[in-house]
């Protein structure tokens, strides 16, 4: 198999209300809203983020994003107001958890060197 790009995708109750919560995660507006109840948010020329509207299956996801400054990540999501958890630190890795409006978990990690 050949990945050339790949996508995680969450489903959400109502892409519009979500997508706000997604803006502040990402800290800008979705790149792309190809359809309704679908917003996509690029990231670099090989991955993204799809939020789906699917109201039977929201709040069952989760999606980890490898970042390389956690600590500077972490304040930013707590001045755009998001509940964020406290920062832990592993063997491997530090990674902090949220939830979106439906539940779903996002993990932001940090690889130690």
């Amino acid at each position: 198999m050949a990945i050339r790009k790949i996508y995680a995708q969450l489903n959400c109750t109502n892409t519009k209300s979500s997508a706000d919560w997604y803006q502040k995660l990402f800290g800008r507006r979705s790149d792309a809203d190809p359809m309704g109840g679908l917003k996509e948010w690029h990231h670099g020329a090989d991955s993204g983020f799809q939020l789906v509207t699917n109201p039977d299956l929201a709040g069952h996801g989760s999606m980890t994003l490898i970042v390389s400054d956690l600590a500077s990540e972490h304040e930013r999501l707590v001045k755009a107001g998001l509940k964020v958890g406290k920062i832990v630190v592993g063997d491997f890795a530090s990674f902090t958890q949220l939830s979106d409006p439906d539940g779903n978990t996002v993990v932001m990690a940090e690889p130690k060197h």
